[in-house]
């Protein structure tokens, strides 16, 4: 009598399919063509059946970056310095475009970079400045503001007031919006675009000026006529003319007459008009300044 052997069985790994009977007798049977397709099949089961599902990360996706403050195209007028109000008529201002901001610190003008994100903010910290010298409680005016600029690190608007802030928190200035509108404002002009590519100082003799009404009429003094005409504000486009003059003939000083027909050009030129603290600038579609003034009732 034959003695039997046990064959051991190797434990099939958990999840691996398992070939049946059938399977093993269609490989069996089939044509030599059918057996290299099924056997493809029975691997490509096989290997799916082995494949396992990538394990979670369960990583959390970043928050979105904070926006940049809504500062683009604003402009300000310096209201209180570290919580103490600003003398009246001090003009310090600040002008935020694109990457860039600009102003004027009461005595002297200035440009620079600024960024921000969220209520953070950076001015500076390399301003350029102009070097006129003022007097000293003007020049400390400055120096003050200009110091609170650069130490900005955050911003605050409580209703219609920009605050900036410094470190901790700390109140270093507050701003009001600056008015944009000409109707019903009066200006000194103090330059004009001679018409030979060139902007010059009015010199001596009858002051020249400018006021815009509300009801779109426009008058002024051309130095020896006064004129009036229309003038038009929309979507930052501004037009004046054809303005009418009186017509008298002036000889003090000698080159009145032709400085006023130089004035009157400018004027009539004008596409676009900014206003900073007390003074107007007024440019053509080009970019030139056509007429700048300063407030007339600020002086």
């Amino acid at each position: 009598m034959r003695s039997s052997r046990l064959r051991a069985v190797r434990p099939r790994p958990s999840g691996m399919p398992t070939m049946t009977s059938s399977s093993a007798h269609a490989l069996a049977a089939c044509p030599l063509a059918a057996c290299l397709l099924a056997a493809c099949l029975l691997a490509a089961t096989l290997a799916a059946g082995c494949a396992t599902k990538p394990a979670s990360s369960g990583a959390v996706a970043p928050p979105p970056p904070a926006a940049p403050p809504p500062f683009e195209g604003t402009a300000w007028t310096l209201a209180s310095l570290e919580g103490r109000p600003v003398p009246s008529g001090s003009d310090a201002t600040l002008r935020f475009e694109g990457e860039r901001v600009s102003g004027s610190d009461g005595c002297n003008r200035f440009a620079g970079p600024w960024s921000g994100r969220g209520t953070s903010l950076r001015i500076g910290p390399n301003l350029a400045a102009t070097q006129r010298a003022c007097p000293d409680a003007q020049r400390a005016l400055a120096d003050a503001y200009g110091r609170a600029l650069i130490g900005a690190t955050a911003w605050r608007i409580d209703g219609t007031t920009l605050r900036l802030l410094g470190d901790g928190g700390t109140p270093l200035a507050a701003l009001e919006p600056q008015p944009t509108g000409l109707a019903g404002t009066a200006w000194r002009i103090v330059a004009y675009n001679t018409g030979r590519q060139s902007v010059t100082s009015v010199g001596v003799g009858a002051p020249l000026t400018i006021e815009f009404g509300t009801a779109g009429g426009v008058r002024g003094s051309a130095g020896c006529n006064t004129y009036s005409g229309a003038w038009t504000e929309s979507a930052g486009r501004v037009t004046i003319g054809p303005l009418r003059t009186t017509r008298m003939a002036c000889a003090d000083p000698p080159d009145v007459m032709e400085r006023e027909a130089a004035v009157l050009r400018a004027l009539e030129s004008v596409a676009t008009a900014r206003r900073e603290g007390d003074r107007l600038e007024l440019r053509t579609a080009t970019g030139a300044i056509a007429v700048s003034s300063v407030e007339a009732r600020a002086r």
